[in-house]
C-alpha cells in the first residue's frame, strides 16, 4: 500500500494515505466480498482512492478573503455577519463550520450529516450568493 501511495502522488505523504486507507477500510469491512478477491487486493483498491482524495484536500481553497471586498474593519464584519445570516440555514451551518470553526470539508460533512461532496457545493453556492453582498467599493 505504502508504495502504490507513494507512486500515485510522490509530493504527498505516503503514510498519511495509507492510515486514511486503512481507517477507510475499516469502516467499510462489512462490504467486503471475498468472492470478489483477496483482502490484499481489496485494500489495494481503496488506496488510489485516498491518494485523489489527498491530492484534492492539498489544492488550495478559496477563503472570505477571496472575496471581493475584504474585511477591514467592524463596520465589515458586521456586513459579513449579516450577510451570512441571510444565507439558507445549511449554508449558514457549513460557512459557520468550515470558515469560522475551521473545520476540514470532512469534519463539516460529519456535523451536517452528509457528504464531502455535498459541503463542497453548499459552500460554492454559499460563496456565489456572498460574493454580491460583500462586494465594498474601493
Amino acid at each position: 500500500m505504502a508504495r502504490l501511495a507513494a507512486r500515485l502522488a510522490p509530493d504527498l505523504d505516503r503514510d498519511d494515505i495509507v492510515q486514511e486507507a486503512l481507517v477507510r477500510a475499516w469502516q467499510k469491512r462489512r462490504q467486503f466480498d471475498p468472492s470478489r478477491g483477496t483482502p490484499a487486493a481489496w485494500l489495494l483498491a481503496i488506496t488510489p482512492d485516498q491518494a485523489r482524495r489527498a491530492r484534492r484536500r492539498r489544492r488550495p481553497t478559496a477563503t472570505l478573503a477571496d472575496l471581493p471586498g475584504r474585511v477591514r474593519s467592524t463596520d465589515d464584519r458586521v456586513d459579513v455577519e449579516h450577510a451570512v445570516a441571510r444565507l439558507a440555514p445549511r449554508q449558514r451551518l457549513a460557512v459557520d463550520c468550515f470558515y469560522f470553526a475551521g473545520l476540514s470539508v470532512a469534519e463539516t460533512a460529519a456535523v451536517m450529516g452528509c457528504s464531502e461532496g455535498t459541503v463542497k457545493s453548499t459552500l460554492a453556492d454559499a460563496r456565489r450568493l456572498l460574493r454580491p453582498l460583500l462586494e465594498v467599493s474601493e
